[in-house]
């Protein structure tokens, strides 16, 4: 298939991509859920009752890996912004990084040195960096596919669209496949060890195959000149941060939406486990997370027009908060607590504000690459995706510092897989619900300070064409 024509219409640089294109650029996000959301969602509990972690050994341990990323992630978005390999500037590495990822991503969930803090630091810290070598490049390819905001809002809903089909069948299919080969039917025991071996095994192989898929289905058609990559250097990373008012504003919104996602995402198993009692119930909690994605993400570009992006971002982070706001009043009276569909129901509201804000907010990324491009003249897509993964990263960081020792400060019993004290209950459901609820009002107070509104971008981009 040819990859790189323009159809009738098109002028340089904003061009239309067909829907195979748009579904292959997406099945790279697939393909990193499949593997990562497995991590954020699991790798916490998997440490904690199976690998036989203490709580705040692991989350210095979380800490301490983000800490190692902001100095990796800014080295590969140089790295990949400098140089032009053959199979693509920026796709290749989706199968360069792709293959040492799935090989850590299935180490970290073997249990065979279990309770060894060495083997889960050299495990979880390769796993971080193949990380980085993936999505950066896949971040910086979403920028060198077009310029046009249509477009790109499209391609970010069908990547939103498969993003949260990889989400789903994590969500939903970790703890059903897990709880079928563990020999105790746990999800959360020591005996359950084999069980998160096969399963992450299976994930992390369809992800290769999707990452492979996505590499062969795209191609770099926006990217920096030649003449420009040699002057790349680390350094570039804070220079257009501290120019970048945009990039700043977005910055900060990826660590404060990542962190409330992290949070929520991670305390979710102990919420269903120990709150709610309902354990065989997680499956449909967690499935709950992606669900809304399928309705609302294709309505992502015709809501954007009809109301404009920021308001987009308005209504949906609120209809967020509404829904743990929800999730919390059903938990703290008795009455309601036992009624597990209020509990789903809440999960939905919740789900459908943070799939939609969150997701579109990928979209913001070219805009800014191509905002830092049109004030320098260079457009260092690897560097900017370093940083916005510095941040998104250091969101993740939060997910599993701030879970981690909550546990730890309330007292979990890592040993009692069955009930906890009404102590480490409260913790748990400020975790699921009054933490991410307040990191999504600073969230929207941060988006509210970003001024590239669809005709400024749109400006922007014609006018660095026309330069050219």
């Amino acid at each position: 298939m040819e990859l790189n024509t323009m159809t009738k219409g098109e002028s340089k640089g904003f061009y239309k991509l067909s829907w195979v294109q748009r579904i292959g650029f997406g099945s790279g996000d697939l393909a990193q859920n499949l593997i990562y959301q497995t991590v954020a969602q699991y790798l916490l509990i998997f440490y904690t009752n199976v690998f036989g972690l203490p709580a705040a050994t692991a989350a210095v341990m979380f800490l301490i890996v983000r800490l190692i990323d902001v100095v990796w992630d800014p080295i590969v978005g140089t790295f990949v912004d400098k140089r032009n390999p053959k199979i693509g500037k920026y796709r290749s590495y989706l199968v360069l990084g792709g293959i040492p990822l799935t090989g850590f991503a299935i180490l970290c969930f073997w249990n065979g040195f279990s309770g060894s803090l060495l083997y889960a630091y050299i495990t979880y810290v390769g796993l971080s960096m193949c990380y980085t070598l993936v999505n950066v490049p896949y971040g910086a390819l979403n920028a060198s596919l077009t310029r046009d905001t249509d477009e790109i809002t499209k391609l970010t809903s069908v990547r939103m669209f498969l993003a949260n089909l990889g989400g789903l069948a994590v969500a939903y299919g970790i703890p059903i496949i897990v709880k079928s080969l563990s020999p105790d039917g746990k999800i959360n025991s020591p005996e359950s060890g084999k069980a998160w071996f096969i399963t992450m095994t299976i994930y992390a192989l369809a992800g290769l195959a999707l990452l492979i898929f996505s590499f062969t289905q795209t191609k770099e058609r926006v990217v920096m000149d030649d003449k420009d990559m040699e002057h790349v250097k680390v350094s570039d990373l804070w220079t257009e941060f501290k120019r970048n008012r945009p990039l700043r504003v977005l910055a900060f919104f990826f660590i404060t939406a990542f962190a409330m996602m992290a949070i929520g995402n991670s305390a979710g198993s102990y919420y269903m486990i120990y709150n709610v009692h309902a354990p065989d119930m997680l499956p449909y909690f967690a499935a709950l997370g992606s669900i809304p994605a399928f309705i609302f993400m294709p309505m992502v570009p015709a809501i954007k027009r009809a109301i404009g992006k920021k308001q987009m971002f308005y209504v949906f982070l609120s209809i967020a908060i509404f829904g743990m706001f929800i999730l919390y009043i059903v938990s703290v009276i008795p009455a309601l607590k036992t009624q597990v569909w209020l509990v789903l129901t809440a999960q939905f509201i919740k789900s459908t504000g943070v799939i939609v804000a969150t997701g579109y907010m990928w979209a913001l990324v070219p805009e800014v690459i191509s905002y830092g491009e049109h004030t320098t003249g260079r457009r260092i897509s690897g560097i900017v995706n370093a940083l916005t993964g510095i941040f998104f990263k250091a969101g993740m960081a939060l997910g599993g510092v701030v879970p981690g020792f909550v546990l730890a400060m309330v007292k979990f019993d890592e040993k009692n897989t069955v009930s906890q004290s009404p102590l480490v209950q409260q913790g748990i459901l400020w975790l699921v619900a009054v933490i991410p609820a307040l990191l999504l009002m600073l969230a929207m107070f941060t988006i509210s300070k970003y001024e590239l509104e669809d005709d400024v971008i749109d400006k922007i981009n014609m006018e660095i064409e026309q330069r050219q």
